[in-house]
């Protein structure tokens, strides 16, 4: 068969065959990805029981799976002894979801303005500089002697954990705006208010997703210190009670717990920056 024959003999790929071609590799990859993992965690698992039930690590200090299993279970079936374990997450996730909205707001106001202007920045840079240098989590015994032990105190130190990651983005945000958009936009007749919500805050919005992903996690963890060093509710309170008595499997449930619970409001962050930001491209390699 000639050469020109066999050429047009071959099927020719449209681009719906190359389309759904693409979405089985990625599905495949995805697949792929998501057995990898569970059997990694299978495995971490296994080898923990294992080597707890065979003498190789003490279980009294160490615990194992099946013993955090069975605490997490007596705990929804029978409650903890400062109430339902639902009351004690829900105490926790509010403290936590409060100081993260206060820091948030707090930190994305403060940095976009910082940001727009030099003067604001110049004046108070040097405070914000030694405010985060501090240790912030010794915060925490301080919050709890002004505001008592109920939820202002833990608000208060997820707050001062929040604000700072948010504040340096949405400031660097700010800072990195294309310099030809602002040009176009004042050449146009923009106001100095109009740049800022039109142009700045939007080229700023995917920096501030960025900080909104670790500070999430950054709330839970000063609700957490707060409740562990004084509460009456809470997540953090199950690991102090647990510790006290020894229950190393209360404490590993206790964190387990809250690892769910951070994983659930990443999982919910990332389908909100998805919907958000449809518009950016994929990067080559990038899971969707």
């Amino acid at each position: 068969m000639p050469p020109e024959s066999a050429a047009l003999a071959r099927p020719v790929s449209k681009p719906a065959d190359r389309t759904a071609a693409r979405a089985r590799a990625v599905r495949n990859r995805t697949l792929l990805v998501q057995g990898c993992r569970l059997l990694v965690l299978a495995a971490v698992l296994g080898l923990w029981e294992w080597f707890a039930r065979t003498g190789v690590i003490d279980p009294f200090n160490f615990s194992m799976p099946s013993r955090i299993w069975d605490q997490i279970w007596t705990w929804t079936a029978h409650g903890t002894a400062q109430g339902s374990l639902g009351a004690q997450i829900w105490a926790t996730l509010y403290e936590a979801l409060y100081g993260w909205a206060i820091g948030v707001a707090a930190g994305v106001l403060l940095g976009i303005a910082l940001g727009r202007v030099r003067f604001l920045a110049d004046v108070f840079g040097p405070y914000v500089k030694v405010l985060n240098a501090m240790p912030r989590i010794v915060l925490a015994p301080i919050f709890l002697i002004w505001f008592g032990l109920g939820p202002a105190s833990k608000i208060a130190s997820a707050v001062v954990l929040v604000f700072f990651p948010v504040f340096f983005n949405a400031f660097q945000g700010a800072r990195e705006v294309d310099r030809n958009l602002v040009a176009n936009a004042r050449i146009l007749g923009a106001s100095d208010r109009r740049v800022t919500f039109q142009v700045v805050i939007p080229s700023a919005t995917s920096w501030i997703f960025t900080s909104l992903h670790i500070s999430f996690g950054f709330a839970l963890i000063g609700a957490i210190v707060g409740e562990y060093i004084g509460a009456t509710e809470g997540i953090g309170l199950l690991v102090a009670n647990s510790q006290g008595t020894l229950n190393s499997a209360g404490v590993y449930a206790a964190m387990v717990i809250l690892a769910v619970v951070a994983l659930a409001a990443e999982g919910l962050l990332t389908l909100v920056e998805k919907r958000l930001f449809r518009w950016k491209p994929v990067q080559p390699g990038a899971e969707r």
